[in-house]
């Protein structure tokens, strides 16, 4: 049996990762103890507010972390059982885009405004696999047709400018793919998209993470992108995971209240004329993470175990004590949230 069919390894782990970052007000900790996985064929989606600690997450995984000011202090992240921070610089790049690729958010910044999509595509296939130019440029019309792009022979040889934001995501997604990665990091891919064009992206994310058998990192903002994608979700806050859940019990009884709050401020068709629900203040300072449970200063339901004890991340289970398989939350009043 090889490595890669290791029973019971994931494909990628990250286990109780700590990263922090050197500000003139102190260590700010963006990452605080996180730990999730994803295997073959299975979406996980990381949904957060703005500075949750999602997107640093994801950069350490690839290893494009600014350090500095970023360091990480703690923690391990396991490719097929082995761990991605013990490797060198150079084993760590045959790594990056080849067994683990990552799809940025803003396509415009992240894609070369002086050079056309086939070189930035074919690109790819020279460095890591070696082809010529006519080839690697074959190579990229063959992707650009797979992400659905029309005419892809004659706009290989466009530029980014000349394409819209939803099929600038389209050519991002297909870098992602060029090598068929194991696991790719989807980082915010619908931001900036109208709805529609939103819906065609998440869609495509979804049949090519179910063609090609891979593990999909979604990283999320919105809770909304997420339910026909997803197969489980890890909902972050302040640096740490406070609940996770398969994707259709996290809507149906969410066991944190910061989840709850996400929910009920999705629009609903059957609210008409309601207004808007909002989960009250700001997410704090990563300098000045409050004392106990983060989320206490914007929680109706915190007692005084909540400004002085962190909850530590418990299995959820039903009334009658039976497991509800794949859930926990960190939360002193997770029954009261989930059973009511």
């Amino acid at each position: 049996m090889t490595k890669a069919e290791t029973p019971g390894v994931p494909l990628l782990e990250v286990r109780d990762l700590h990263v922090e970052f050197r500000t003139r007000e102190g260590a700010a900790k963006a990452v605080n103890g996180v730990s999730y996985s994803v295997d073959a064929g299975e979406t996980l989606a990381v949904l957060g507010e703005s500075g949750s600690g999602k997107s640093v997450t994801a950069q350490t995984i690839m290893g494009i972390l600014d350090t500095p000011p970023g360091r990480v202090t703690g923690g391990q992240i396991l490719y097929r059982g082995e761990d991605l921070l013990t490797l060198p610089e150079e084993a760590r790049r045959r790594v990056r885009g080849d067994k683990i690729a990552m799809i940025f958010q803003d396509a415009l910044s992240a894609l070369n405004p002086v050079l056309t999509v086939g070189n930035q595509l074919g690109e790819m296939f020279r460095v890591h696999r070696g082809f010529s130019r006519k080839a690697a440029k074959a190579k990229a019309v063959e992707l650009m047709d797979r992400v659905r792009i029309p005419a892809a022979k004659e706009r290989v040889n466009d530029y980014p400018h000349q394409f819209s934001g939803g099929m600038r995501q389209r050519i991002m997604i297909a870098m992602a793919l060029a090598l068929e990665p194991d696991v790719i990091i989807a980082d915010e891919p619908t931001t900036a998209l109208d709805v529609t064009v939103q819906a065609q992206v998440m869609d495509l994310l979804a049949e090519l993470q179910r063609d090609f058998h891979m593990g999909l990192i979604l990283i999320t903002h919105d809770l909304g992108v997420v339910a026909d994608v997803a197969d489980k979700i890890a909902v972050m806050y302040a640096g740490r995971i406070v609940e996770n859940a398969p994707v259709h019990e996290l809507y149906k009884r969410p066991a944190h209240p910061y989840t709850r709050g996400l929910l009920d401020s999705i629009p609903r068709l059957d609210h008409k004329g309601k207004e808007l629900y909002a989960i009250k203040g700001l997410p704090p300072s990563l300098t000045a993470i409050p004392s106990g449970c983060a989320f206490n200063p914007r929680c109706a339901m915190a007692q005084d175990i909540c400004r002085t004890d962190v909850p530590a991340q418990v299995d959820v289970t039903e009334r009658d004590g039976s497991p509800l398989g794949g859930r926990s939350s960190a939360c002193h009043f997770w029954k009261e949230t989930i059973h009511g």
